[in-house]
């Protein structure tokens, strides 16, 4: 069995070529392993974050945990389920082949190429997609070219993950629970303030946990078992039947108050998962924000690509265009599900089509809009989409953007890359 070599597929890619390690296949972190898992779940973050690279026995190229890694610069392999059994002890994983060998393996260490040629003058008013502190850090460790970030975008169901937060459970105890889970979000947007470089803004896209997502970081309350959990009881659906979440909500908007004072202003709100301008006015109603908070809007469904002219008139600040939704829901295709990864296709022309639309709209409102983009599709973008106001793009993506201009490059890269 030892140096069995079995092919798989690269969810996400790596700083370097080749990685060595000893498998971990428990749920506890383990510094520097290789995590060996069936699939990706919000329930090992702890050992994902930890882990120096990932294999996996499902999932898609854009999958929730795969964005994660993706961000974290974390490789992720696919391989087949039979296969998992066999990897234990020590592994050496290759990236460009797309394979892991079992046991040790002659091949070495070695960076891989750049990819892509755009400049961080292409980026725009760029935003950097977040899930902890450390990757506000690692943008902002990138030199000049980091001010050319203007904000950085985080969910908050990451936060919550990256600070061993259960919300569903908070938001099902009585009130003390309720306003304790608004502090503690309040307690880590500071954190992040405080890291930010003079003005950028950090955006937090409310709360949005699929009931499949949230079964493996709930301990307390019920959680609905649903045949279909993306097209569920979740985002600004579910946002407007929880009156505890908005409760939750104005005790985290009121902490940050009194212990950023105006600077809480660099804390901007998104509402996920949304369709029309209808849902946008009943959530802001529902939420009963102050008129002073702005809130902007995800258009991640082709619903909300049509009712982009009327989200930017209902008052939306900014519009944030997920391409990875947009992708599954045009198509049609699990971006979670491998068995349909050649019609999960990021580029297509009906993808590219609702992006210029809501790009376009959002122009004619005066309305800022921001796109995502995958490191391997921002050149296409760049030379078929109107440009928006700045792209999206995970941190370890848009960090070899950032460091691609730098002309003190290597410098920086070796000490980005300590502080990462």
């Amino acid at each position: 069995m030892n140096g069995r070599r079995i092919q798989g597929f690269l969810l996400t890619g790596g700083a370097q070529s080749v990685l060595r390690g000893t498998c971990n296949r428990t749920r506890s972190p383990r510094e520097g392993s290789i995590l060996v898992a069936p699939s990706l779940e919000a329930g090992l973050y702890e050992a994902i974050v930890a882990a120096s690279a990932v294999v996996c026995g499902s999932g898609g190229l854009t999958g929730h945990m795969q964005s994660l890694c993706r961000g974290r610069g974390i490789p992720v392999l696919r391989v087949d389920q039979a296969d998992l059994a066999d990897l234990v002890g020590e592994v050496t994983l290759h990236l460009e082949s797309q394979s892991i060998v079992i046991g040790s393996d002659s091949g070495g260490v070695a960076l891989g190429p750049d990819g892509g040629s755009p400049s961080v003058e292409d980026l725009g008013s760029a935003c950097a997609v977040i899930a902890d502190l450390q990757d506000i850090r690692t943008v902002n460790s990138c030199g000049p070219n980091a001010k050319r970030v203007e904000s950085f975008f985080i969910r908050e169901e990451f936060l919550c993950l990256a600070a061993g937060l259960r919300p569903l459970d908070a938001l099902d105890g009585g009130p003390a629970d309720i306003a304790a889970y608004g502090r503690a979000v309040a307690d880590r947007l500071c954190t992040f303030t405080e890291a930010l470089l003079p003005d950028q803004r950090l955006v937090l896209r409310l709360l949005d946990l699929r009931s499949d997502h949230a079964a493996g970081v709930t301990e307390l309350a019920p959680v609905a078992v649903e045949p279909n959990p993306e097209l569920g009881l979740h985002g600004a659906r579910w946002l407007l039947g929880s009156a505890a979440y908005r409760d939750a909500l104005h005790a985290m908007l009121g902490s940050l108050r009194e212990r950023l004072g105006t600077d809480a202003g660099r804390v901007h709100l998104s509402v996920p998962f949304l369709n029309d301008a209808e849902e946008f006015a009943q959530l802001r109603a529902h939420l009963e924000l102050p008129a002073g908070v702005a809130l902007s809007a995800f258009i991640e469904t082709p619903a909300a690509v049509h009712a982009t002219p009327a989200i930017c008139a209902a008052g939306a600040a900014e519009l944030f265009v997920g391409v990875k939704d947009l992708v599954q829901f045009y198509l049609a295709a699990d971006r979670s599900n491998h068995l349909v990864a050649e019609s999960y296709q990021t580029r297509h022309p009906a993808v590219l089509d609702g992006v210029r639309r809501v790009v376009e709209s959002a122009r004619a409102a005066g309305t800022p809009v921001r796109v995502f983009a995958l490191g391997a599709d921002l050149a296409h973008y760049l030379d078929h989409l109107p440009t928006p106001d700045g792209f999206m793009m995970c941190t370890a993506e848009l960090r070899q953007v950032l460091l691609r201009s730098d002309p003190d490059r290597s410098d920086r890269s070796d000490r980005t890359e300590r502080a990462a």
